[in-house]
């Protein structure tokens, strides 16, 4: 099933999303996992965020296969410190630290359509999550993949990649983000708009 993609705008995507209970059901969670990544691929994204969904809940699942093949100008890469792609899914993740040099790489997001950023990330990340088992892992990420996550996992502390542009940038954003919230998008995907207010859904 895909799901329609929240846009920018939703309270839910401002919102700290809650921890998911050791007692979810353990089925309707691979239904919940599987539905995420079909929305991914139907969306062409690397990741998405259970809030992306409507969902307010501690998960997400990326592929960094796509991010790993070029990077922001399409030249291939060939330093890419993580050269194997990552497909992953994150419950309860933790972060960490975040370590190294930040570096600057233009970030787009399926709720923020048609508008890039450059935002600048540490390059080593170490996270504790779950995977879809239950089961605990801490591993260390870097490069584009480790920027993949930190986008994610940003999505559940209620924070979007635009809240790190600046001054005269911040003040060029806000009537793009605008027309966003207001259904004034041009994307190939289905998206969901939050009710106008004193409106009822």
């Amino acid at each position: 099933m895909i799901f329609p993609i929240v846009a920018f705008g939703d309270p839910v995507l401002k919102t700290l999303a809650k921890p998911l209970p050791a007692n979810f059901p353990a089925a309707e969670l691979d239904l919940l996992i599987a539905n995420m990544y079909e929305t991914m691929y139907h969306a062409h994204g690397v990741g998405l965020a259970a809030p992306q969904v409507g969902k307010g809940i501690r998960l997400f699942v990326i592929d960094s296969a796509p991010m790993l093949d070029e990077d922001e100008e399409g030249n291939p890469i060939v330093d890419e410190p993580t050269a194997a792609p990552v497909k992953r899914v994150f419950i309860n993740p933790e972060m960490l630290s975040e370590t190294g040099e930040p570096w600057g790489f233009e970030e787009g997001c399926l709720s923020i359509p048609g508008i890039r950023e450059r935002v600048m990330r540490c390059p080593v990340i170490r996270m504790r999550y779950e995977d879809e088992q239950r089961q605990v892992h801490e591993e260390t990420f870097s490069g584009l993949t480790a920027r993949v996550i930190q986008h994610e996992y940003d999505h559940l502390e209620g924070v979007l990649f635009t809240d790190y542009t600046k001054g005269l940038r911040k003040q060029l954003l806000k009537g793009k983000l605008a027309r966003i919230s207001k259904g004034d998008v041009d994307a190939d995907y289905r998206m969901r708009f939050a009710a106008p207010a004193g409106s009822r859904r």
